[in-house]
């Protein structure tokens, strides 16, 4: 393999997420990682020799993936989030909790693959994309698994941002009640704030921010979630007969997060402005775009629609009864 030939597929990677980036702002429902997929799986049905294209799309989707995920950590001030997140501590951890259940009690009723059923189970919960992208390399999950878990999350995003600030509304739900709900019931960030500013739009309110804030509290749970599925590896893998590894139990890219999200909160809270972290924010958030269209090229869109009943089904009762256990809780703890 030659060095050129591997920056040929990164290239092609860079182009496709150009216009998938500028879409996903025009359409921020659908998000730019969606519109990179779609655009990676047409453009890979007219290529045929792919040889000098593989390594690049390999790279791509693998160590391009884990150095966005490194640069999401500059976007998380610690101190703040566990700040202004303290109240909605209970609702995330309530729902995060019930999607992983139910993606996996699901997934060993339907007989499932386990690893699309835990990128779906852990999309939802979560962050959508960034926890699909953070989790994806540490489970070692192929293109399509990573391409049919955000197709899935793309799917109920739209619902969410479509129906939640009317059934809120019918629900009686206060403005700070709605903020939590659309943050902890809402999979990814760009259809929070797209749930929210409806909500805002609908009752002349500010309730952005706050949602933002519990989403970002939400992304918190990258870290043990994915930590503790790589330790579950490992001791798998260490069951089947392989050695143990300190790499597998403790990926070094997610590392590298953890200690961004900490240089992120001490220079903040030392009085520095650090307009640069907002960048590598956005940054990061192109990567993904990345990757996802070295993943598009690399999936078979006629067998991605085969096999996505299950997935949009597991997926489905996720965002249900992640819906339900938010409103719930809401009304225990008296935040309604």
């Amino acid at each position: 393999m030659k060095i050129k030939d591997k920056w040929l597929g990164v290239a092609l990677c860079l182009l496709i997420a150009g216009p998938a980036w500028v879409l996903g702002h025009w359409l921020p429902l659908v998000g730019a990682p969606v519109f990179a997929i779609l655009i990676g799986m047409v453009a890979g049905s007219f290529i045929i020799n792919r040889e000098k294209l593989s390594a690049g799309l390999t790279f791509t989707s693998k160590y391009v993936l884990q150095m966005a995920v490194v640069l999401l950590g500059f976007g998380l001030n610690l101190g703040q989030v566990l700040a202004v997140g303290t109240q909605s501590l209970p609702v995330i951890l309530a729902t995060i909790t019930t999607a992983l259940v139910v993606a996996y009690g699901l997934q060993r009723w339907l007989q499932f693959d386990i690893t699309t059923a835990t990128l779906v189970g852990v999309g939802s919960s979560i962050c959508g994309g960034s926890a699909i992208a953070a989790t994806a390399p540490v489970i070692e999950a192929e293109e399509e698994q990573v391409a049919q878990a955000i197709s899935v999350i793309f799917l109920f995003n739209i619902l969410a941002a479509l129906l939640f600030p009317t059934l809120g509304g019918w629900l009686g739900l206060s403005n700070d009640g709605f903020a939590l709900f659309a943050g902890t019931a809402v999979n990814d960030t760009s259809s929070v704030t797209a749930t929210a500013a409806a909500w805002d739009t609908l009752h002349q309110s500010n309730t952005l921010d706050s949602a933002t804030v519990v989403k970002l509290t939400r992304t918190l749970a990258i870290i043990p979630i994915t930590l503790g599925l790589s330790l579950y590896r490992a001791k798998k893998q260490v069951g089947q007969g392989q050695g143990f590894s300190w790499k597998r139990v403790f990926p070094m890219f997610l590392l590298y997060f953890i200690l961004a999200s900490l240089v992120t909160t001490l220079l903040q809270r030392g009085g520095l402005n650090l307009a640069i972290f907002g960048h590598l924010k956005t940054l990061s958030k192109f990567f993904i775009v990345m990757a996802m269209a070295a993943i598009g090229f690399n999936t078979d869109p006629v067998k991605l629609v085969k096999t996505g009943g299950p997935a949009i089904f597991i997926g489905g009762v996720c965002w249900f009864a992640i819906t339900l256990v938010s409103l719930v809780m809401q009304a225990v703890l008296g935040i309604w």
